[in-house]
């Protein structure tokens, strides 16, 4: 039996919109959220007969809500991209997909980034099509056009991403309406960053979904020069100052701070923009930063020591500008990205 595994990302950090993506993992298996995807491939039985040739099963986060059809589940309709665009019809023999979520849908924490990404590994698994990490990174962008989370998921550790050349900047769904050719060659360009391994994530999880798209309608068409230029120079120095030793809190604080995106989406989750002006290092010790994880409405404080003051402080924040449930867990960087590997049935 074979396992593919794919990381949930976090993207942005502050002032690198659409640029830097860190894969993240759970520090232990007890843990509420695993925060990554799980597929486990089990061939079936030499004429079995289900609809596809592909039966699914979903488990974990928001798995009430999946689709258990081969041709509407965003795994496999991605996997069948990827066989189609190599001339098999579908799926060559029988399987029966476990899927299982740790991460938490609609979030910013790369749930469908993991989806689509864990669909090109499918699809090269099932198919036989021996692609290259760089090769399936190219489906993935043509799929979801965000090189940062898909980046992060696929290559792991804390990247850095640019687009070469224009695809169509659609959502998976709308992408996948559509019948496919394979993509052009190198779409896009990353590079890993050193990532100070002192350094842990604390993510604060809110009870409420907000869609990536509806929170880009918020963001402007034009900025300022001087945005630009604020933001600009920010993301020259945070990949330096994460990596170095010793860090600097002060500074990676300032780094953190971004003018493209965050102002605009200070409305989509409550007590944001009070977290940012009370969550200083050089008042909560050990604190390094605080950012939006990708479009939100998760929160995500880098940090080397007193998480639980870090994140309980960011919880009572958000609880008095919207009195609902609040999770918050510990996370490391994943530096293996998306894997596929033989297990024991």
């Amino acid at each position: 039996m074979k396992q593919i595994r794919v990381p949930g990302s976090s993207a942005n950090l502050g002032p690198g919109f659409d640029v830097f993506g860190l894969a993240l993992k759970a520090t232990s298996a007890s843990q509420k959220f695993s925060i990554c995807l799980e597929l486990r491939i089990e061939q079936l039985p030499q004429g079995t007969s289900v609809p596809g040739n592909c039966e699914i099963i979903c488990k974990g986060e928001g798995a009430d809500s999946l689709s258990t059809a081969v041709d509407e589940n965003l795994v496999t309709k991605v996997a069948l991209y990827v066989l189609k665009s190599h001339g098999l019809g579908g799926f060559p023999s029988a399987v029966r997909i476990h899927m299982h979520s740790g991460i938490p849908s609609c979030r910013g924490l790369g749930s469908s980034a993991a989806a689509v990404v864990a669909g090109v590994m499918l699809g090269n698994e099932i198919g036989h099509l021996n692609l290259s990490k760089e090769r399936m990174f190219d489906y993935c962008l043509v799929v979801e056009r965000h090189p940062d989370n898909v980046g992060a998921a696929c290559h792991g550790g804390f990247i850095g991403a640019f687009m070469k050349m224009q695809v169509p900047p659609t959502e998976p769904s709308e992408t996948l309406s559509r019948s496919l050719d394979a993509p052009p060659e190198d779409i896009a360009s990353y590079h890993r960053f050193q990532f100070n391994s002192d350094i842990k994530m604390v993510v604060i999880i809110p009870d409420f979904h907000l869609i990536t798209t509806d929170a880009r309608e918020r963001l402007p068409q034009t900025y300022s020069r001087e945005d630009a230029i604020f933001n600009s120079q920010r993301c020259s120095l945070l990949p330096v100052l994460l990596g170095e030793t010793p860090l600097n809190p002060a500074k990676i604080s300032e780094a953190m701070r971004d003018r493209l995106h965050q102002p605009y989406r200070m409305n989509l989750v409550p007590g944001f923009g009070r977290v940012l002006q009370i969550l200083k290092p050089e008042v909560y010790s050990g604190l390094l930063g605080v950012c939006l994880s990708g479009a939100g409405p998760s929160i995500l404080a880098l940090a080397t020591s007193n998480f639980e003051r870090i994140a309980e402080a960011v919880c009572a924040i958000l609880k008095e500008a919207q009195d609902i449930r609040y999770d918050w867990q510990v996370l490391e960087v994943d530096h293996d990205g998306a894997t596929c590997c033989d297990i024991s049935d």
